[in-house]
């Protein structure tokens, strides 16, 4: 063994013999006297306190054990896609049932114990090892839009990097949340022998959520939802990983390929009836291509709503704080959101060829569709003079969210300058909005997006402390 190796050797050995010491120390039990259902329990405290006895048994495993617990999740979801992806939209009522099940079979995409990684410097004065450490009991809010899928990546990050969850799921998608949340535990614990690595609460409401927020035994905090939830989760005092709303702009300048573009931004906004936050929500087209644009999103199978459809459509999606019709600031009704292209054509008064995916129609920049975010599979095209103007539309569109944006040019000028001004998290260049996240592309998969508070898409790595140990010569013998 060189030196370095066997400094390295050492202080390896040395971590784990305090790991281990700081565990048998600071020991704790499940809740005395609480219902255990392979974790679902009926109270927050009861979560929370199962959640901490599984922790201390799930950050002294070795990886190869945390693996097997990750590849149970994967392994579940895509064997089960089919029925739990019909239970989620039965429960839920929004969305596409395909792509529900599509989104349980890509769960394996997420990233678990192979993001691990610690790091070490050593030279002549000792050495220096920095750890990526659990947290411990993370609280994590989950989504209404997609409750199964977003609680299986999180639980994937969170076990691969040694902490455990307890889950908040929104009331309208809790029972499917907490049936797939059982069925890993069941399985976890069979192959492995530790209960309760994930829980949540039997009953899940907006005060079980502040509860968990709050609660001591909770260290960090995981929220994936809309700007309230975020917002609550932020006053809690505790350090949070925020994934909130995104209203993603697309740019068609004069050098894009039209029809590609047009078929990317259908499969994009169209995806789960456009419930993705990364999902194409509004497409500012430079003015001397717009016809040829919108013949090309006819041709790729879009129907075109005239202005008149338009205007009966918002009416049917927001309400409006100011007097008169369409008047003062818009607000997203929740009765279209996810809903079917052939509702939101009845609601415009047309009707449209079956298997159709995605409505679209002409607005002005200030139109309720471009500026709220609406998930819906309908998506209105603005007229810009040129691609600086387009770049410009799409930064206010964005509100500053820093969430996702992309653009169809094969002008690397025009790209790099809309990079520069959306600064968002994900950045999409001739592709649909699922590329930002590995489909088809190098990316990696997780349904939570850090924007407000930076961490990006999150991985295992997202979910650690960085401890940084040192030994200096003296302390270390040299075998």
């Amino acid at each position: 063994m060189t030196l370095n190796q066997e400094l390295v050797a050492e202080i390896t050995r040395e971590v784990v013999a305090r790991l281990q010491a700081q565990m048998q120390n600071g020991a704790v039990t499940a809740p005395a006297g609480s219902q255990i259902r392979d974790g679902v329990f009926p109270t927050v405290d009861d979560a929370v306190k199962a959640a901490a006895a599984a922790q201390l048994k799930v950050g002294e495993m070795s990886m190869e054990n945390r693996g097997k617990a990750v590849a149970i999740i994967k392994r579940m979801c895509e064997q089960n896609a089919d029925d739990w992806g019909r239970q989620e939209m039965e429960e839920t009522k929004i969305g596409r049932l395909d792509h529900k099940i599509e989104k349980l079979k890509i769960v394996k995409q997420v990233l678990g114990v192979e993001a691990m990684r610690s790091d070490i410097r050593a030279d002549t004065t000792g050495v220096c090892l920095i750890e990526r450490a659990p947290w411990g009991v993370i609280g994590m809010a989950l989504p209404a839009t997609h409750s199964v899928p977003t609680m299986a990546s999180n639980a994937i990050n969170v076990i691969a990097s040694g902490n455990t969850a307890v889950f908040c799921p929104h009331p309208a998608g809790a029972n499917c949340a907490a049936m797939a949340l059982r069925a890993f535990n069941r399985e976890i614990d069979r192959e492995l022998g530790v209960p309760n690595m994930i829980t949540t609460m039997a009953d899940p409401t907006i005060k079980s959520a502040e509860e968990m927020f709050h609660h001591p035994g909770i260290a960090l905090l995981c929220v994936t939802g809309g700007p309230f939830v975020v917002k609550a989760a932020l006053k809690s005092g505790k350090r949070v990983i925020a994934a909130g709303p995104g209203n993603p702009p697309v740019v068609v300048d004069e050098t894009a390929d039209l029809n590609h573009a047009a078929k990317s931004i259908i499969a994009g906004a169209s995806f789960d009836n456009n419930l993705l936050c990364i999902g194409e929500k509004e497409v500012f087209v430079v003015e001397n291509v717009f016809e040829a644009f919108r013949a090309a999103m006819k041709r790729a199978g879009a129907f075109e709503l005239d202005a008149a459809a338009v205007e009966r459509l918002s009416e049917a999606a927001f309400k409006f704080d100011g007097p008169g019709k369409g008047c003062g600031r818009a607000h997203l009704k929740r009765d279209l959101v996810g809903r079917n292209v052939a509702e939101l054509a009845a609601a415009a008064g047309v009707q449209v060829p079956a298997g159709t995916d995605l409505l679209f129609g002409e607005t002005k920049a200030d139109h309720a569709f471009v500026v709220e975010e609406q998930m819906m599979p309908f998506i209105p095209i603005v007229r810009v003079p040129n691609a600086d103007a387009g770049i410009a539309a799409a930064v206010e569109a964005e509100h500053g969210y820093r969430h996702t944006a992309i653009i169809h040019s094969q002008n690397m000028d025009v790209v790099t300058k809309m990079a520069r001004a959306m600064n968002t998290t994900l950045f999409v260049q001739n592709g649909p909005c699922t590329a930002a996240l590995g489909s088809d592309s190098p990316g990696y998969l997780s349904f939570s997006i850090a924007t407000p508070t930076g961490e990006g898409v999150t991985t295992p790595l997202t979910f650690t402390r960085e401890r940084q140990m040192v030994l200096g010569r003296g302390a270390l013998r040299i075998i």
